[in-house]
């Protein structure tokens, strides 16, 4: 099952069929909205909220973001690695939660998967998880 985090409860939120490589769902577990993204195998637990103005993150688009770049040029990377938030573009990072333009991140949840069910970790009672 993974480590046991003290505090958290497991909530079952989707069967890992229901989520195959390089997509995403919004789900509502305790009161929370919650994009599960499944990124090249990595899944990824995500509050809807982006911290830059509040918007339902998790219905932004999943793409890559331009990478260092010589002059002049542009280069195209980290596909199915970007979360876009939808109102203002604000690119986040789903491995690390990292804003690529800011110092505010996405609030990442714990996951477990057992039996083929993708659990996400809450603190119970905590709105906006930990």
């Amino acid at each position: 099952m993974g480590r046991k985090l003290q505090g958290y409860r497991r909530w079952p939120a989707l069967k890992v069929a229901d989520l195959p490589p390089d997509t995403h769902q919004i789900v509502e577990i305790d009161g929370r909205s919650i994009g599960l993204f499944n990124v090249k195998g990595n899944y990824r637990a995500v509050l809807n909220v982006c911290p830059h103005e509040l918007a339902p993150v998790c219905r932004g688009y999943v793409r890559g973001t331009t990478l260092d770049s010589p002059p002049g040029e542009f280069r195209w990377g980290r596909e199915g690695e970007i979360l876009a938030c939808p109102w203002h573009q604000w690119e986040f990072d789903l491995l690390t939660g990292a804003c690529l333009v800011d110092k505010r991140r996405l609030r990442l949840f714990p996951i477990e998967i057992e039996d083929d069910t993708i659990y996400v970790l809450l603190r119970p009672g905590r709105q906006g998880g930990s």
